[in-house]
């Protein structure tokens, strides 16, 4: 049997970037204690909200991308070039951001089959707490309608280790930033959230506990805390913390010029 899947919430919103370095520093971590130790080595889940922040995939064109990035950081959102898969999404708060590190080998699982374990986790619980069911659709994430997406996926594999993860709307703090793009390349496609669909007080610290028991049990997995007991990783969460904390306040909402 695996060992659990240790799980950390973030108190506050996190800039993108340390956070995307402390992503590579657990895979870097995870892969040479891999070879030392292939059975003990820790899968993480770390669940939290960004600071406003576009992000663009490996998908597009460069030239494309710096008109882009001008125009949003001019209207108080951080501007990032990743590597996952996909086009310029959003993420900030009001929205459930989760990365789940894991080695899909050792879970005995394809990366198609856990792109999908993430994507029936992501209907389930909308099905299950909110009475929200999916519009299928040929395109990766959850929809609520042909032109409603309230969920987005975008997974990077190295060595059989994941990171990025799944991003879902909660309240409706991140629909006036999705306003300012083609989420993922899709024309008129608006930003759905849980709030809106519902008119229910919602928030992400209530549901990322809740969504992290689901995919848990998708993976056939525990959940544990990550603690101390880990310091290598911990080291890592808590400087994320830390970060958060010296980042200050955040815009709300984008700021218009007339």
């Amino acid at each position: 049997m695996l060992p659990p899947i240790l799980t950390h919430t973030f108190r506050r919103p996190l800039p993108y970037l340390p956070t995307l370095l402390a992503q590579n520093k657990i895979h870097a971590f995870q892969l040479e204690n891999r070879r030392v130790d292939p059975d003990g080595t820790p899968d993480v889940m770390l669940l939290l909200e960004h600071r406003p922040v576009y992000t663009a995939g490996r998908r597009q064109k460069l030239e494309d991308l710096e008109v882009e990035r001008g125009r949003l950081e001019g209207i108080g959102a951080d501007w990032v070039q990743t590597d996952r898969g996909g086009q310029t999404t959003y993420h900030g708060p009001g929205q459930l951001t989760v990365y789940p590190l894991l080695d899909v080998g050792r879970n005995k699982v394809s990366i198609r089959e856990y792109i999908c374990n993430l994507e029936l986790s992501l209907r389930e619980h909308l099905k299950t707490h909110y009475k929200l069911t999916h519009y299928p659709s040929e395109h990766t994430g959850v929809f609520l309608s042909p032109d409603e997406k309230i969920a987005s996926i975008g997974v990077h594999v190295r060595h059989r280790l994941t990171t990025h993860g799944i991003a879902m709307n909660i309240t409706k703090e991140p629909t006036a930033w999705f306003d300012q793009v083609v989420a993922c390349g899709l024309d008129g496609v608006r930003a759905a959230s849980i709030e809106g669909a519902t008119g229910k007080q919602v928030s992400v610290p209530q549901e990322a506990q809740k969504f992290a028991e689901i995919l848990s049990r998708k993976m056939g997995r525990d959940l544990a805390p990550l603690d101390e007991s880990h310091p290598a990783i911990w080291e890592i969460v808590q400087d994320l913390e830390q970060k958060a904390v010296a980042a200050g306040p955040w815009h709300n909402k984008p700021i218009t010029f007339r």
